[in-house]
């Protein structure tokens, strides 16, 4: 029995189907089963489904329910087929946040079995916008442990979508629970499951992406299907009476399923002209048959809704409801970057001085104390130590920044007080477009790499990129806000200047992250070897594959364990997918060792005799090392026409070149891979694009940018012969 079943209707998603599926076979947590629900044989959607279920053991043949069935029956449909422990619902277009069943499964570790465990999600727009955590605030005052619907009443989930929890199968079969027919089922079944639960429990972090369609929900369409509405509310709340919930269970219940029916009533595009008073006077028949007794009306716009209700007031209430549009639209207007609440308070703090000793600091959008913005936190400590640093992570990352690092949750109170009273800003991605470029803050851009794809504005005559990079006009209002730039190459500073037009100044002093190659000594490889597993005696060769933005998912792209038999009984591979991914495809075991997770790129590449990689920008750190680099250039072409390159890898590449797995084997079987020509190509490879990386670009950074010293007062960069990078563990050649 898997711990986990994934259901997925595709109804009308079908093109964006593998977008779901992709992201839920990449999960490092491997113990479930994805159940594809499609339309019917030879639909485009179960096509696509049985395609995945005849490459994946984990994939389930697509299961059909006809589109006039509706969602509800498709869900039916894979809960029927489930074995899985808990059962999760997505939508086709929806996807599972990396890392999202590994969380499931690690706060059920913790809660022990609950009938629900309801999790937080974002709604991510279609084309531009913030994605917004709608549960978050939702969710935010749950308690810490696995608890009785009593102890949180106002925990009614109505508001939560059927996709923002995990349900025990046991508890919705034993219940006889399933998706109501016709329309709004989400309410009748997050209503109907939340009367019949007795342990719950609340995980506050995002497991799924739900995609905003163009179109919007098709809930939202006019038509007389609104009134099946009225049909589920009923149904939820004469089930809760006939439970005997407490009164405050019920109260708080009666309440938000109001709140969501007056929701359809306060707009008037989702109801024919002709047809809303009807529904009004439908919603109050709901309200005066199902009041609870001694029932108080919620403050605020609920409860000036409700009231209205109540009294028939038909026409006031209209009127109310153009009067919160208005101001709705009017809020809407402020400074984008979350709710009202927040942004207002962001605004406030905008206005109080800014903290001269205050550094913010941020990578990878926040996903953890990492690169460039790390390297230079600890270097602030040393030089500056009276400096503050602030590292953001977004929420679920707090475990990856140590312990005696001060962190902030992006989107916290705290998260937003320091970025916007900040003196200076550290990113090597971007910070997000509502933080204002204040007078007198410096805002540092460290980049994450030396590119050898396109990057910003490079990228808009290449369609798959730039569908992805979204509006170019925001992307060079980030850029403004930059005063400097890091580089490690001239190439690089050439790039930037093209790519990122700004008027920022450019710091041509290497990559602080790779000070550690130059810096560490041979027991620190040894260390690393011995956290990671690499055998005693062994040779171990990194894979580190890029990123295809016209693929969907990781792929490994080669056998690795045939690679390790082929290539000799000494040698591993330690595999270390993109880090847009979870993980790679493998369970991992034998002579293939999974360091994805591993949360220091630098500490792998250490760790590491040799690299193996297609044209991820790992190259050019590894390359600082002075190890053998073998690039795998099987879809050289492809990726060239579809993501764009700045030089051709082909004709100066940083060591051999295999075109296929078969002649990446026989270098490393020949001795090819660590041979003359190996040696040759590096060095001039090193020569061109390792620069300024000598083991001090984090302490140039620090005396430029944290201290004001002036450029010619900074280390200079060390000779590239005078350099000594770290040692490899196997420094041999094999025969």
């Amino acid at each position: 029995m898997p711990r986990f079943s994934t259901i997925v209707p595709s109804h009308g998603v079908a093109g964006r189907l593998s977008l779901a599926l992709d992201s839920v076979l990449a999960q490092s947590f491997g113990d479930f089963e994805l159940i594809p629900v499609c339309d019917a044989p030879g639909a485009l959607g179960a096509d696509v489904a049985a395609g995945y279920a005849g490459r994946d053991a984990r994939v389930a043949a697509p299961v059909h329910s006809p589109p006039a069935a509706g969602a509800g029956a498709a869900r039916n449909a894979g809960m029927r087929a489930a074995t899985g422990t808990y059962l999760l619902f997505l939508d086709g277009d929806d996807t599972l946040a990396p890392g999202a069943l590994a969380a499931l499964d690690a706060r059920l570790a913790e809660t022990g079995d609950v009938d629900v465990l309801y999790f937080e999600h974002e709604r991510t727009p279609w084309w531009e916008g913030e994605p917004v955590n709608a549960a978050g605030e939702l969710l935010a005052g749950a308690p810490a442990y696995a608890f009785s619907p009593e102890q949180a009443a106002w925990l009614t989930g109505v508001r939560l979508p059927v996709w923002s929890a995990a349900y025990r199968r046991s508890f919705l079969t034993g219940r006889r629970l399933a998706f109501p027919a016709g329309h709004w089922t989400g309410l009748g079944w997050s209503g109907l499951v939340t009367v019949a639960a007795g342990r719950i429990a609340v995980l506050r972090r995002v497991v799924v992406r739900h995609l905003l369609r163009r179109q919007g929900s098709r809930l939202h369409q006019p038509g007389e299907h609104q009134f099946d509405l009225l049909e589920q509310a009923g149904r939820v709340l004469v089930r809760a009476a006939a439970a005997g919930l407490s009164e405050a269970r019920y109260a708080a219940l009666f309440a938000q399923v109001l709140d969501v029916v007056l929701d359809t009533a306060a707009h008037p595009g989702r109801l024919p002209a002709a047809r809303r008073r009807a529904f009004f006077r439908g919603a109050r028949r709901l309200y005066r048959r199902h009041r609870p007794a001694g029932f108080r009306m919620p403050g605020g716009r609920s409860g000036a809704r409700l009231r209205l209700l109540a009294a028939g007031a038909y026409t006031v209430f209209g009127a109310l409801c153009a009067g919160q549009r208005a101001a709705g639209g009017a809020a809407g207007r402020l400074p984008r970057g979350g709710r009202l609440r927040a942004r207002l308070a962001y605004r406030w703090h905008l206005l109080r001085p800014l903290e001269e000793d205050l550094v913010v600091y941020c990578a990878y959008w926040g996903r953890g104390y990492a690169c460039n913005p790390a390297a230079l936190h600890a270097k602030a400590r040393q030089l500056a130590p009276w400096l503050r640093g602030v590292f953001l992570v977004e929420p679920g990352q707090e475990h990856t920044v140590p312990p005696d690092v001060d962190h902030a949750v992006i989107g916290s109170p705290r998260g937003r007080r320091v970025l916007a009273r900040a003196k200076y800003l550290v990113d090597n991605a971007n910070f997000a477009d509502a933080v204002a470029k204040r007078p007198g803050s410096v805002h540092l851009q460290t980049q994450h790499g030396t590119p050898l794809k396109t990057m910003g504005c490079d990228q808009a005559t290449y369609p798959v990129v730039a569908a992805a990079t979204g509006s170019f006009t925001k992307l060079l209002n980030r850029v403004d806000r930059w005063d400097y730039n890091l580089s490690s190459n001239r190439h690089s500073t050439e790039t930037w200047e093209r790519a990122f037009p700004g008027a920022y100044e450019q710091l041509e002093y290497g990559c602080p992250r790779n000070d550690v190659y130059l810096t560490a000594g041979p027991e620190d490889v040894a260390r690393v070897r011995r956290e990671l597993g690499v055998p005693e005696g062994s040779t171990a060769v990194l894979y580190a594959p890029t990123r295809r933005d016209h693929h969907t998912g990781f792929e490994a792209r080669w056998d690795l364990e045939a690679f390790c038999a082929a290539a000799g009984e000494d040698v591993v591979v330690l595999l270390r997918a993109h880090y847009f991914y979870d993980r790679g495809d493998l369970r991992g075991g034998g002579r293939v060792i999974d360091v994805t997770a591993h949360r220091s790129s630098e500490e792998v590449c250490l760790a590491a005799d040799a690299l193996v990689t297609d044209y991820s920008s790992i190259m050019f750190d590894y390359a600082v090392l002075d190890r053998p680099i073998v690039v795998l250039a099987d879809d050289w072409e492809v990726y060239r026409e579809t993501r764009g390159v700045y030089f051709d890898l082909m004709e100066t590449p940083p060591g051999p070149v295999a075109r296929t797995p078969q002649e990446l084997a026989r270098l490393f079987r020949d001795g090819s891979w660590a041979g003359a020509r190996s040696a040759e190509l590096r060095a001039a490879f090193r020569e061109r694009l390792c620069q300024f990386d000598d083991g001090r670009a984090a302490e140039r950074v620090v005396r430029r940018v944290f201290l004001g010293e002036p450029p010619e007062a900074l280390p200079p960069v060390i000779p590239l012969a005078e350099r000594v990078p770290a040692p490899a563990a196997a420094t041999s050649v094999r025969s």
